[in-house]
């Protein structure tokens, strides 16, 4: 990866599922790389030559010591949105460019216009960078592949059959590695102030082929049951907020019938062809056996 500066990358959501992937493609272009973490301890996980810095999002005071002589930032928004505006205004005075990891809110396609507080909060946050007037590059990741950790890897390691709502929903789940690339390379390089990149994987999936292509990379045939809605959120209960519940179900809702939104903007972007959900999950199929560590 050609980077066109050697100036400190900032990196908040440093250990995130993005964030810590983004981390070791910077280091491995040989770019300075500086953390944004919220407790010390969390920097144990992070490679020995990032640079650490303790600060809170909601503390834009806390910033300044990280932003200072960095280049460009990458803003993974972890915070309630009371200090967005403040922040903001701190890149802006501190760094070039800011790469925002926000979600597809614009595109047109039912799926994505389904009442969402995260694309509001995404919304907001964007504003927010055009008033204050920063160059920013726009990442929109869909759905992303590792999701299908938290949704079916407790049944599948239980050897129990995975019931879902909405087994028809079609997506096209991009690989967080996938992302991690297109981060770290529009990071690096310029040219891509201004850009607004919608991010999927390449294939058309329901929940059920998902699943299906997790069994395929087991080696073993899985079942697949589809729960209704009510069921659903009973199950969240304590698990996941209210609002997160009506939000996926009403966007899966949305994704039964019209084909899913799929972008070549990672091929575009990188030269190589996106990963497929199938390799996706071969590559991760420890995390569903039974005697995952």
């Amino acid at each position: 990866m050609q980077t066109t500066d050697t100036l400190p990358v900032l990196v908040t959501g440093a250990t995130g599922r993005i964030g810590r992937a983004v981390v070791d493609r910077l280091l491995a272009a040989r770019v300075p790389v500086r953390a944004l973490v919220r407790r010390p301890e969390a920097a144990e996980q992070l490679p020995p030559q990032v640079q650490v810095f303790t600060g809170d999002l909601t503390e834009p005071a806390s910033l300044d010591a990280a932003l200072d002589g960095a280049g460009t930032a990458l803003l993974v928004w972890t915070a309630p949105p009371q200090t967005v505006g403040a922040v903001v205004e701190k890149l802006a005075a501190r760094v070039r460019r800011v790469v925002f990891l926000s979600s597809p809110h614009r595109t047109p396609h039912p799926f994505f216009q389904q009442p969402n507080p995260m694309g509001e909060l995404h919304a907001d946050i964007e504003r927010h960078i055009a008033a204050a007037g920063l160059a920013a590059t726009i990442v929109r990741p869909g759905m992303l592949a590792s999701n299908a950790l938290a949704w079916w890897a407790p049944a599948l390691r239980a050897g129990e059959t995975v019931r879902w709502p909405y087994a028809a929903a079609e997506t096209a789940p991009v690989d967080d590695r996938d992302v991690a690339d297109v981060v770290a390379r529009t990071l690096c390089q310029e040219a891509h102030a201004g850009g607004d990149y919608v991010l999927t994987g390449p294939d058309a999936l329901t929940h059920a082929a998902q699943v299906q292509a997790i069994g395929a990379a087991l080696g073993r045939r899985l079942t697949f049951e589809e729960m209704t809605p009510d069921e659903f959120r009973r199950l969240s209960e304590g698990t996941a907020p209210a609002p997160v519940v009506e939000m996926l179900l009403a966007a899966w809702r949305a994704a039964v019938g019209p084909p899913a939104y799929v972008t070549t903007t990672v091929a575009d972007l990188l030269g190589t062809p996106p990963r497929t959900f199938g390799q996706w999950a071969a590559d991760h199929a420890a995390a569903f056996t039974r005697d995952r560590p």
